[in-house]
């Protein structure tokens, strides 16, 4: 993997240039919080963050898009949200996270919608900076060796980037005069010192090489009775999870009942009505079920599968859920440690 140079004023040129046929996504400011959206004003463009609110699988499948016009002469598949895309400033764990539903849409059976929307965009990934949330380490997505075409690692005064495939190559073509291909031993030792820096940032950890056997030791523990008086079911975790790949699908009849189009849009397997069937029998009705599934998912059944969990550590589920019910939380009980969160008080004042 060849390794470049970057000034650090040559960066937006660089963005204006090559996305000059296809949209830019990257993470703009939303009050106190960012999200990915697509750009034209560069100033907007957010170098430092952490996370996102909702994870980039957004930009690949989005929360409700049509999957089929629906006319008398039958079904027509429709492709109208696949568009050329670059995805700039995604972090290693959402890179991960990218690679995990790789792997999920890849098997059996393809998805097209998923696949297609892959295929057409571009990944620019960024390096960050980890908060109190942030536990990547743990889960070891704080690095990223594949899945991106090219990846900027900011050091203050310049980027090395790292060039991951012949497109990336293809992007570094179109301004070569803004890289170096010449690195110094003091642009290295920057980046080894910044690299130690950032490692040692992390605040807090979590073994997950114990957590896929604790899931099944403790599958019928009362700590699930526990999480389950406490959650509300609103599915938020679910939504923030950059791995999550639940949908439903619906046909919508437009006026006059001839056409139609087939909608699908994020589901969740912690709601209720999604473990549901025919004749109104539903095998999860009880919270404490639905959530110890969702996270035999996340710490157990995707290893096993795929070799690696499908929590990227990205702290997304902490920031977002009110009654504290995360990945850390939920870890630290299995792992018989303390923890002060709102559904451990909450448990104690009802025991009361």
């Amino acid at each position: 993997m060849r390794v470049i140079k970057l000034k650090k004023d040559n960066l937006f040129p660089f963005l204006e240039v090559i996305s000059e046929k296809a949209d830019l996504w990257a993470p703009v400011k939303k009050g106190d919080k960012h999200v990915f959206k697509v750009v034209d004003d560069f100033s907007k463009v957010e170098l430092n963050t952490t996370r996102t609110i909702l994870p980039p699988r957004k930009i690949f499948l989005p929360q409700t898009f049509s999957m089929f016009n629906i006319s008398e002469k039958g079904y027509e598949e429709d492709f109208s949200h696949v568009t050329k895309k670059i995805l700039f400033g995604i972090h290693p764990c959402d890179i991960h996270g990218l690679l995990t539903l790789d792997n999920f849409f890849k098997q059996d059976y393809l998805d097209p919608y998923y696949l297609e929307a892959r295929k057409n965009t571009l990944i620019l990934g960024l390096s960050c900076w980890p908060d109190e949330y942030c536990f990547a380490k743990s889960t070891n997505t704080h690095i990223i060796e594949e899945g991106f075409d090219l990846f900027f690692t900011d050091l203050k005064d310049f980027f090395l980037v790292w060039i991951g495939s012949s497109k990336g190559d293809d992007l570094i073509r179109l301004k070569p005069e803004f890289f170096d291909e010449n690195l110094t031993d003091k642009d290295i030792q920057t980046y080894i010192d910044w690299q130690t820096a950032r490692d040692n940032a992390y605040k807090w950890s979590i073994n997950f090489t114990a957590l896929p056997d604790l899931m099944e030791l403790k599958y019928r523990d009362p700590l699930w009775e526990k999480l389950g008086d406490a959650c509300l079911a609103c599915g938020s975790c679910t939504n923030v999870c950059p791995t999550c790949n639940c949908y439903n699908i619906m046909d919508k009849q437009f006026l006059g009942g001839k056409d139609g189009k087939m909608i699908r849009y994020w589901d969740a397997c912690t709601l209720e009505e999604y473990s549901e069937v025919a004749g109104g029998e539903n095998f999860r009705k009880k919270r404490a079920d639905r959530l110890k599934l969702w996270y035999t998912h996340k710490l157990q059944a995707y290893i096993s599968k795929y070799g690696k969990p499908s929590c990227v550590g990205c702290g997304r589920c902490i920031v977002t859920c009110p009654v504290d019910i995360n990945v850390r939380t939920v870890g630290k009980a299995l792992l018989g440690e303390k923890e002060d969160a709102f559904w451990l008080r909450f448990n104690k004042e009802v025991t009361k």
